[in-house]
């Protein structure tokens, strides 16, 4: 693999996202967790929202009319910055950082990432890591001529019609999930076409690298590693899935 890590002067990253997913203590309520987290969290993060899950339960039976139960619950404990930009998320499954464009680097965040991740943990107290998910999104503008594009001009995989004289692509979606060979990582991708914006074609790459294996939650050097590898597969989808034509737009 290409080990070395990408510079874009304008990365087409949207959104980008690390997830630990950890066991937890059964008897974690986020209520509960809602007061300590937020003296730990809101010095830097001083917007606070909870994310709110609904459930129904509908049941129906022969002799009797149907039943329909609702319940409630906190889903995650949301602490943004001022401008929400970054948000750090305390879940039942674990810790989310997740930051938003404009995008600087995996390097100039990773000390953020270290500290909310102790924080965390000093809040939550979770027994052992269990996943570690890598996630980046990036919006990609194809520049169009006469509301077409040629898809191969930047796309290394993408979509093929059957006759296209006659036909004139107008949506995509393609899914492949595949493991990397050596390091076991799962990575999962995600290419469509959304509305055409002027003469762009926004294209959606979402890009998810996934590692799988047990560590203790103070073992920092652990979870670094991880991201550090993850991060490599990630660059190495996204770098071979475009042509250097496209990675050319990056660099303007």
């Amino acid at each position: 693999m290409n080990n070395r890590l990408l510079n874009l002067e304008s990365p087409p990253i949207v959104e980008a996202v690390l997830d630990i997913e950890c066991d937890m203590s059964h008897t974690l309520a986020l209520d509960e967790l809602e007061a300590s987290a937020r003296d730990a969290f809101l010095g830097k993060y001083p917007k606070f929202r909870t994310q709110i899950i609904q459930a129904l339960q509908v049941e129906a039976g022969s002799n009797r009319e149907p039943s329909v139960t609702a319940r409630q619950g906190i889903h995650a404990l949301h602490f943004l910055h001022e401008d929400e930009k970054q948000l750090v998320q305390v879940r039942p499954q674990g810790f989310s950082f997740n930051r938003l464009a404009p995008y600087a680097g995996l390097d100039g965040y990773l000390p953020e990432m270290e500290r909310t991740w102790r924080l965390f943990a000093g809040v939550a107290k979770p027994a052992q890591i269990r996943i570690i998910r890598l996630r980046y999104i990036n919006r990609i503008l194809l520049p169009m001529a006469g509301g077409r594009v040629d898809l191969d001009q930047y796309l290394r995989f993408g979509p093929k019609l059957p006759d296209e004289d006659r036909l004139t692509l107008v949506g995509f979606l393609n899914q492949h999930s595949a493991v990397e060979v050596g390091t076991g990582h799962q990575v999962n991708m995600i290419m469509t076409a959304q509305v055409q914006e002027n003469d762009k074609l926004p294209v959606i790459l979402d890009i998810e690298a996934i590692n799988v294996g047990n560590a203790e939650p103070d073992d920092w050097a652990w979870i670094h590693s991880k991201i550090q590898s993850l991060r490599r597969l990630k660059n190495h989808v996204f770098e071979n899935s475009l042509t250097d034509q496209c990675l050319a737009l990056f660099q303007r």
